[in-house]
């Protein structure tokens, strides 16, 4: 059977390369799934959570906005930022989740309460998908 070949690329790092049989990413249409043959496709993709099945095993990502670009067998995800469930640190997003909160809460300039938004809805993917790790109690 035809693979995908996978990557998503941060400005710090390569998050994933990998062969695999699915990808589903938010974009801004909605949720798109994208197999082997895919046609050519190049969009925006939005704060959410990238499932990628490899046999029978799916795996998850939080990822913030970006792009994704379907070429032949060849799928890419540019993003400011991804992160794979097994890499979250599940202390340090309740942490920053909590921090996030409490700076909405002080309803400082329009600046920071963007900046405080941004940061709690990253947390938030971050602890969603790692209640997805395999193994882990939901």
């Amino acid at each position: 059977m035809a693979k995908l070949h996978l990557e998503v690329i941060t400005p710090e790092r390569i998050v994933l390369a990998a062969d695999v049989d699915a990808v589903v990413v938010p974009a801004v249409e909605g949720e798109i799934t994208v197999l082997p043959q895919h046609i050519p496709l190049f969009t925006r993709i939005t704060p959410g959570e990238i499932k990628y099945i490899d046999g029978r095993s799916e795996h998850f990502m939080a990822v913030q906005e970006g792009f994704l670009e379907v070429l032949g067998e060849g799928v890419k995800i540019l993003t400011n930022f991804a992160v794979r469930s097994e890499e979250v640190e599940v202390a340090k997003a309740e942490v920053a989740k909590k921090r996030a909160e409490e700076m909405l809460k002080e309803k400082k300039g329009q600046a920071d309460m963007a900046i405080a938004e941004g940061e709690l809805r990253k947390a938030i993917l971050q602890l969603k998908v790692a209640r997805r790790r395999p193994g882990r109690p939901s």
